[in-house]
């Protein structure tokens, strides 16, 4: 899974599942976020092949958007994203399971509207992202991709 969290709103933008990801699969996921949501102020993923791609790079820098890599072994890095991969795989991918990829991808998208609409977040006072989004919707979004997980 390729998951995008906004570092400022804490909203998921995206959660990309697939068997595999490659940087194609990153690149359409962008360009989709960058189409909708405007271009970020910057990007912040690890070091994983679909993300350091040549394709990647050129395209990012084309963009004029800078990324922030983690350092290899360094999850505290990436904290916002570690803590949404944790609440993820907690509240919803432990007590599933998954029969077809397509059964994962719907169950999923349910999850990420319900984390973005519903959902209490501690740090925003125990509101969910989607009033905070509302309100800061004129503020570039800073986008946040993690290693991605493979669906279980």
């Amino acid at each position: 899974m390729l998951t995008v969290i906004d570092e400022y709103t804490h909203e998921c933008l995206a959660i990309k599942t697939k068997r595999q990801l490659n940087s194609t699969d990153v690149l359409d996921c962008l360009n989709d976020l960058f189409a909708i949501r405007g271009v970020p102020e910057h990007i912040r993923s690890d070091n994983g092949a679909e993300f350091t791609a040549v394709a990647v790079r050129e395209w990012l820098s084309a963009a004029s958007v800078p990324t922030l890599f983690i350092e290899p072994g360094s999850p505290w890095e990436n904290g916002y994203n570690e803590s949404f991969n944790g609440k993820l795989r907690d509240e919803l991918l432990n007590g599933e399971i998954f029969y077809t990829l397509k059964e994962a991808q719907i169950l999923i998208e349910r999850w990420r509207h319900h984390y973005n609409t519903t959902r209490p977040h501690s740090s925003l006072g125990y509101r969910s992202p989607a009033p905070q989004t509302m309100i800061t919707k004129a503020i570039s979004p800073r986008f946040v991709m993690p290693t991605h997980q493979g669906v279980q």
